[in-house]
């Protein structure tokens, strides 16, 4: 077993990158900046809502902001060693090689299933040597037996039940989506510290 200190040592020179910042993305970077990863690119185009505070790491005051400006924010209120490159864009597949290439790991945290069929496509293809996590399946309540980690191919991941879809009678909520974040965040970690 490792130490507190010894795992800091390990995750200091580690870069994490987050596609999207909503539910998913913003609570895995709250986790990965409490156990000690510093280093970050974190990517979305949106704007923090009303709507979002159901299950996103942002609060009351932050609506109207920018989420890569409001996650960074909160991200080093808890380190300010942190170091955030953030990119206020839609993600399109000739943007991810020069986005996430210098990262050691990669977050999947979209919304729309075209979107992360995208990033699944373009990561195996041009970027083969790094991690890539994806979240898939966490909406509604209960149900937390049914989630899980697929080793889907030899550098892709994914975290969640694989089925649920969001919809009106299965919204996205913040245990689901929160657990599934950390599944996200705990299985960075592992692959980071090995």
């Amino acid at each position: 077993m490792m130490t507190q200190a010894e795992i800091r040592n390990r995750l200091k020179d580690k870069t994490v990158g987050i596609a999207g910042c909503g539910g998913l993305g913003s609570n895995a970077a709250i986790s990965l900046a409490r156990i000690g990863v510093c280093s970050f690119v974190i990517v979305d185009f949106d704007h923090v809502d009303e709507s979002n505070l159901n299950r996103q790491y942002y609060f009351r005051e932050q609506i109207g902001d920018r989420k890569v400006d409001a996650l960074s924010l909160n991200m080093t209120r808890i380190n300010k060693a942190i170091r955030i490159e953030s990119h206020a864009v839609r993600i399109e597949s000739e943007d991810v090689k020069t986005l996430f290439g210098k990262c050691d790991i990669i977050i999947e945290a979209f919304d729309r299933a075209d979107a992360k069929t995208m990033l699944i496509e373009t990561v195996m293809e041009h970027l083969p040597q790094i991690p890539l996590i994806v979240g898939n399946g966490m909406a509604g309540i209960g149900g937390f037996q049914d989630l899980r980690i697929v080793h889907w191919s030899e550098n892709v991941y994914v975290c969640g039940d694989g089925s649920s879809e969001i919809s009106d009678e299965l919204p996205p909520l913040a245990p689901r989506v929160a657990i599934v974040a950390n599944m996200q965040a705990n299985l960075a970690l592992e692959l980071l510290i090995k």
